[in-house]
């Protein structure tokens, strides 16, 4: 497709597209894998804005907020302030995310989170990993390592000071929680442990063993990319 066609398939909306390249048409017959990120989102705000086609919003949009992630993991206020985003479309997105958070919890809970370590980082990412200041949040599981609850613990600058073991402690003790996963945030968007992060894990670590209670993991999410501690060998 030349650049002058693609730029009228662009303009249109999704009812007006050759069906060939509407992405209705295109999931329902290959599947939703084939679907690009943009053709997607397009799918869900159905139209675009006089003169910027749905395609070209949907694109504009993933721009903006660094791709899928950013997007769904954007706040109402951060949404209201879009051109193009009504109250309808905004209230889509918020309810495909829940939507997706909560299926991904309904599976930790379920089964073991060491049989499904993807669906972990995919958990923490969907849940703060596109949020633009420091999130720490702690996943409480039984003594089968399933899933209990997710809890946002602290916000702010995360230290050892800012992060409370205490109140963790609580916490774990409220849930009768065998074993946590620890989870924070990096809006600088590199996902690298830093030395602190490396002194708050040993000492968090260090606390919760004192009521018999493991941490498995500690996962630093940075928009789409993920750590976990446990698999660097630094737990």
């Amino acid at each position: 497709m030349d650049a002058h066609v693609r730029r009228g398939v662009a303009s249109m909306s999704i009812k007006n597209l050759p069906s060939a390249t509407r992405p209705r048409e295109k999931l329902l017959a290959l599947g939703p894998q084939a679907l690009a990120d943009v053709e997607l989102l397009a799918l869900l705000l159905r139209t675009g804005l006089p003169g910027q086609g749905v395609l070209n919003l949907a694109q504009a949009l993933l721009e903006r907020f660094g791709g899928l992630a950013g997007l769904l993991g954007a706040d109402t206020q951060q949404l209201a302030g879009v051109k193009g985003l009504g109250p309808a479309k905004r209230a889509e997105l918020a309810a495909v995310f829940e939507i997706a958070r909560r299926a991904l919890g309904q599976q930790l809970a379920q089964t073991p989170v060491f049989d499904n370590p993807t669906a972990v980082k995919q958990f923490a990412a969907l849940a703060i990993g596109a949020l633009g200041f420091e999130v720490f949040a702690v996943l409480f599981l039984d003594n089968q390592h399933r899933l209990l609850k997710h809890e946002e613990m602290f916000r702010g600058t995360l230290t050892q000071t800012s992060v409370y073991p205490r109140e963790i402690l609580k916490r774990a003790l409220h849930h009768n929680a065998a074993a946590v996963i620890l989870a924070h945030n990096h809006p600088s968007g590199v996902a690298e442990p830093s030395r602190a992060d490396e002194l708050l894990t040993r000492a968090l670590r260090d606390a919760l063993q004192q009521v018999d209670v493991r941490v498995l993991d500690h996962i630093i999410v940075a928009g789409h990319q993920s750590l976990s501690f446990a698999e660097r060998g630094l737990l």
